[in-house]
C-alpha cells in the first residue's frame, strides 16, 4: 500500500517530488523507513542526504545494467501497482484541475485494492 502521494507540476524535478514525499510522511511512517529503492531520476548526493536528514532511510538506485527488458530487483513492484491503479478509467486520463484532486482519486483506488484480494501469478 501506499505511504504518501503526491502529484506535481511536470516541471519539478524527480528529485523534489521524492523530498516532498517523504515530508508528508507521519513521523511513525517515517521512521518505519530503513531502504528506499529508487530509479536513475533520483540518483544523487543531494537526495540522498536530504531523505537521511528527514527520515533516517538509505537510498539505494536500481540501475539499468543492460539494454531491452531486464527484471530489476524491486522495480515491478512499483509497476504492477502503477498498473493497478491505472485500472480506474478516471486515472487513465489525467485531467483534474487540483492536484489535490489526483491525489485523492489515486488514494481512492488504493482503498479499493486494499478490499478486493489481488491474484499475484
Amino acid at each position: 500500500m501506499l505511504m504518501a502521494v503526491v502529484v506535481v507540476n511536470a516541471n519539478c524535478s524527480e528529485q523534489g517530488g521524492g523530498v516532498m514525499a517523504v515530508e508528508t510522511l507521519e513521523p511513525e511512517q517515517a521512521k518505519a523507513l530503513t531502504l528506499i529503492w529508487v530509479d536513475q531520476g533520483y540518483q544523487g548526493e543531494n537526495f540522498a542526504r536530504v531523505v537521511v536528514q528527514l527520515c533516517g532511510a538509505t537510498v539505494e538506485v536500481v540501475k539499468r545494467a543492460d539494454p531491452g527488458f531486464v527484471l530489476l530487483p524491486k522495480r515491478w513492484v512499483v509497476e504492477r501497482t502503477l498498473a493497478w491503479i491505472n485500472q480506474n478509467r478516471r486515472l487513465s486520463k489525467d485531467d483534474e484541475l487540483l492536484p489535490e484532486m489526483s491525489e485523492a482519486i489515486i488514494q481512492g483506488s488504493m482503498i479499493r485494492l486494499k478490499q478486493k484480494p489481488q491474484v499475484i501469478r
